[in-house]
């Protein structure tokens, strides 16, 4: 049976570019990009067309921030997707490797942050799970010194990134991957956990805040309705929407205190 040929429109480095300058994206300013490469259309040059396009609409002043996350460096006592024979475990846990910055993937967040991640002159930062990397004029300064036992809190990138006024970047995705919205987590009460991860000395366990997207769509879609301050828009096919990140994590910190409250435990 024949290849059917592949739905549009037509992407270029170029076009995605002056896109992204209608949509609003200024020359000089921080970026943080959640991004799907299937929902911009057929892509010339694919991903790595779709960074160069990222960094032609900042500039060489701009700076693009991604999720690198690398939730499998984890306990596999808590996989579900799939779920592991307990009489792994032990072994799973002597044997996996730690974090390395330079060479562990990213995973479960698309093909444009993994092509980030391996930039020339890309910084990535320290946490072993909840990573950013960054390319650009600010990059060391966001991504240096994320403390290895605050995921998504003041310690972190995204602390930074509202400091910056930097603005969020949706560019095919919804609300659910909407990382900056769990910088609001830690700012009201929230559950503690233990949280499992390899280590250069051994497998270590920290205590962390518990951080859930549970409800983010409805809390995007809420924020977007009161605040008019989300710019949307097409790139390629992809609906796109542009906001700061700083009146994102304040509406959050209202809104789930409110509609998702969850007791803290130490």
């Amino acid at each position: 049976m024949p290849t059917p040929p592949p739905t549009g429109p037509l992407v270029t480095r170029d076009t995605l570019a002056q896109q992204l300058r209608d949509l609003g994206v200024k020359p000089g300013e921080t970026l943080l990009a959640h991004t799907s490469l299937s929902s911009l259309g057929w892509v010339n040059g694919g991903a790595a067309a779709v960074v160069q396009g990222l960094l032609d609409a900042l500039g060489p002043d701009g700076t693009l921030v991604v999720p690198t996350q690398t939730g499998d460096l984890s306990d596999p006592a808590v996989w579900q997707n799939p779920p592991v024979p307990q009489e792994w475990w032990a072994q799973i846990r002597a044997t996996m490797p730690p974090y390395d910055p330079l060479i562990t993937p990213s995973r479960g967040v698309g093909v444009i942050p993994e092509t980030v991640r391996n930039w020339p002159g890309a910084r990535r930062s320290a946490h072993p799970q909840t990573s950013f990397a960054a390319i650009g004029a600010r990059a060391a300064e966001i991504t240096d010194g994320h403390a290895p036992d605050c995921r998504l809190g003041e310690r972190s990138p995204l602390a930074r990134l509202e400091k910056l006024h930097a603005r969020v970047l949706m560019l095919g995705t919804g609300y659910a991957t909407c990382t900056c919205f769990h910088l609001a987590e830690y700012r009201i009460p929230s559950p503690r956990v233990q949280v499992g991860r390899p280590a250069p000395g051994g497998w270590e366990t920290v205590t962390e805040i518990s951080i859930t997207s549970d409800r983010f769509d409805e809390l995007g879609y809420d924020f977007e309705r009161d605040r008019p301050v989300v710019v949307r828009g097409r790139v390629g096919a992809a609906e796109t929407r542009l906001f700061p990140v700083a009146g994102a994590v304040a509406y959050a910190e209202r809104w789930l205190a409110v509609h998702r409250p969850r007791e803290e435990e130490i």
